[in-house]
């Protein structure tokens, strides 16, 4: 009889053991999605990635963070360009103190350029909606935040990409780059008609809160991208803070 309880007891935390563990919930997860096409040069280049690391481990974000229900959120770091030009530069950290987020910053700053390239939209928003089921973590709210500096050239249709993340309850949010002097004199980012921020606001982004920031080149990276995270992470947290359309 001891002999068989012993068996069943063995068997009952066998089963315990296999059962997955419960993922970690966090108030937002986060996905920022680089441009870093042809026309992006490389000094446009290093002011994005250095306005990413500073953003993310800058005190108005860290606060924004801290002021949600579950005080963390996590976030995945990725570059892109063509169609089938789409990396994950840092994976899905969880973030909910300064170390983690200066971990990630460092992470950002760290690694060698992706690509260079056509500008696919479309094929970015597709990769990053993929991203999302290797998070590890649960949340109320997704958001993929595309910055860039010129329209859809390559690849899927921008708008069905979005469509379908909006239709699974993702947010598209942008920061459009207004590049009047893109790489190597590349001419196919004139400008869209009416521009880039009109472009990614009736084309790009999409869900609920939506909105666009629009700049006038990279050397003010680092400031929208700032107001930009914190404006997406009081949003997910249920505080109004507006950013700048």
């Amino acid at each position: 009889m001891e002999r068989r309880f012993l068996a069943v007891s063995i068997v009952v935390l066998a089963v315990l053991g296999a059962r997955p563990a419960a993922a970690q919930t966090v108030d937002l997860q986060l996905i920022l999605a680089a441009d870093v096409s042809i026309s992006v040069d490389d000094e446009e280049f290093r002011l994005q990635r250095e306005g990413y690391a500073a953003a993310i481990a800058h005190p108005l974000v860290l606060d924004a963070i801290r002021k949600g229900r579950h005080g963390a959120i996590a976030v995945c770091f990725v570059e892109w360009a063509g169609a089938e030009a789409q990396r994950v530069v840092v994976n899905w950290t969880v973030i909910r103190s300064e170390e983690s987020a200066r971990g990630f910053a460092h992470g950002v700053r760290a690694a060698p350029r992706s690509f260079t390239g056509a500008t696919a939209i479309g094929a970015a928003i597709d990769f990053a909606m993929a991203q999302f089921a290797l998070s590890g973590v649960e949340s109320g709210h997704r958001i993929i935040d595309i910055s860039g500096d010129g329209d859809n050239n390559n690849g899927r249709p921008v708008e069905y990409a979005r469509d379908d993340a909006v239709k699974a309850k993702v947010t598209i949010n942008g920061l459009a780059i207004v590049n009047e002097h893109p790489a190597l004199g590349f001419i196919g980012h004139i400008q869209p008609v009416g521009g880039i921020g009109e472009y990614y606001r009736t084309r790009v982004v999409g869900g609920d809160r939506s909105f666009v920031i629009v700049i006038d080149g990279f050397e003010r990276f680092a400031e929208a991208m700032t107001r930009k995270l914190a404006t997406e992470i009081a949003s997910a947290n249920g505080m109004d803070r507006v950013a700048e359309r």
